[in-house]
């Protein structure tokens, strides 16, 4: 336990963590500070701090996952803020001199696990979305909106339980993308990773534009389609299930909102190329991805092996070195620091409201799992190295008006739309 005690009394400082371990002797880290929780983390396993040590995120999260060890009140997300709240990405506490060999071993490493070729590509997203979509209702909004809202307002403005305004956020959040797409009636745009359909659906409402959405995701496609038929909008917003490396057509609008994280840096440019010659010359493109602050980096073990296979969160550097040879110009770029710290704290509180349903579906394995997971993204946005960007490209400068007066009025129309 003395590589335990040592590890975690360097990351403790601000807050008060006790670990118990398995003969029921405690051990306090930290100090009480505002701000901080106070976490009490028992060991119920012997090799269960061995393997913390050895391998911070994911031992402890397949420890945490099959009960070696537990948490009381089962406070997972306070566990998580109190490490991650004690590491601030703000605090530089890491900043070294990298020299070019270990630079150039991470790159490769880096891409090779991001292999995602047009086989894996499709694995990669069933192991996720074709989850039972059961699950997704039990937790997302009522338009199953799977990326980060947009919280309109000031702080104050939030709700204490984010919960209760999940569902006006992500609405918020369609009319904040659709105002950056400078949308005309009759316009055919093209959603890339259209997940259940509700973007799509609602540009068509809104805007009056065609859309085609396409996925890898079985489960997403027929969702998305039903909900065309029984919208009886099915000739005018259309789903495919192709991978957009064999997308074709010519579209005035693209939109692309939390699929471009699945793409992997070996395969920007290839998905820039794709887009560049999809868009009509004087086309407009509006990309919503989670980006990582600082360069470029690896998606932790637990994240890769349990919830993204095959995922990357880009650096902003790594998703320009991927558009700028591709003739696509930025023309807005907008960085979310903190909203989908709210929006995955609003998915926790749905998820653990919904304990006893999430176990039926699956097991009480796959539900800390869940939780985990959720509460890991929460902390990363808010003391972490990651936040959401949206970038806005063209092709031809002279497409979109020359300030952003154009995205704010036409954001509060839609809003004001409901």
């Amino acid at each position: 336990m003395a590589l335990l005690d040592h590890f975690l009394s360097r990351l403790i400082r601000k807050g008060t963590l006790t670990v118990v371990d398995v003969n029921g002797t405690s051990r306090r880290f930290g100090m009480a500070a505002p701000g901080f929780p106070d976490v009490t983390l028992r060991l119920n396993d012997p090799k269960a701090g061995r393997d913390i040590v050895l391998h911070p995120r994911l031992g402890f999260a397949e420890a945490y996952m099959d009960g070696r060890v537990s948490i009381d009140d089962d406070d997972i997300m306070g566990l998580v803020m109190l490490a991650r709240g004690n590491a601030r990405w703000e605090s530089g506490k890491s900043l070294e001199r990298t020299g070019p060999v270990r630079k150039a071993a991470k790159a490769a490493l880096r891409r090779a696990k991001q292999a995602n070729f047009r086989a894996a590509s499709k694995r990669n997203v069933a192991h996720h979305y074709d989850l039972s979509g059961a699950l997704y209702d039990l937790f997302l909004d009522r338009d199953k909106q799977y990326s980060c809202a947009y919280w309109a307002g000031e702080l104050d403005d939030l709700p204490e339980n984010l919960s209760a305004g999940l569902d006006k956020a992500q609405l918020d959040k369609k009319a904040h993308i659709a105002a950056k797409l400078a949308l005309k009636p009759g316009m055919k745009v093209l959603d890339i990773g259209c997940g259940w359909g509700g973007m799509a659906l609602y540009l068509h409402e809104k805007c009056g534009v065609d859309v085609v959405g396409i996925t890898l995701s079985e489960e997403q496609l027929a969702v998305a389609r039903r909900r065309a038929e029984e919208a009886g909008v099915a000739d005018h917003v259309k789903f495919e299930l192709i991978d957009y490396r064999d997308m074709q057509g010519e579209f005035d609008r693209i939109v692309s909102v939390g699929m471009f994280e699945h793409v992997g840096v070996p395969y920007y440019r290839e998905f820039f190329r794709r887009c560049h010659n999809l868009l009509k010359p004087d086309g407009v493109m509006l990309l919503h991805t989670i980006g990582r602050m600082g360069g470029a980096g690896m998606t932790d073990a637990f994240t890769r092996k349990y919830i993204f296979p095959g995922g990357y969160i880009p650096a902003l550097s790594e998703i320009l070195q991927g558009s700028e040879p591709n003739r696509l110009m930025v023309t807005d770029v907008e960085a979310l620091r903190l909203h989908y710290g709210y929006t995955t704290r609003a998915w926790y509180e749905r998820v653990r409201e919904k304990r006893a349903e999430i176990e039926a579906l699956y097991d009480a394995r796959f539900f800390r799992m869940w939780s985990l997971y959720l509460a890991g993204a929460a902390a990363a946005f808010e003391h972490g190295g990651m936040l959401v960007y949206q970038l806005q490209y063209a092709r031809d400068r002279h497409s979109l008006p020359i300030t952003r007066d154009y995205m704010l009025e036409e954001e509060e129309r839609l809003r004001a739309l409901g």
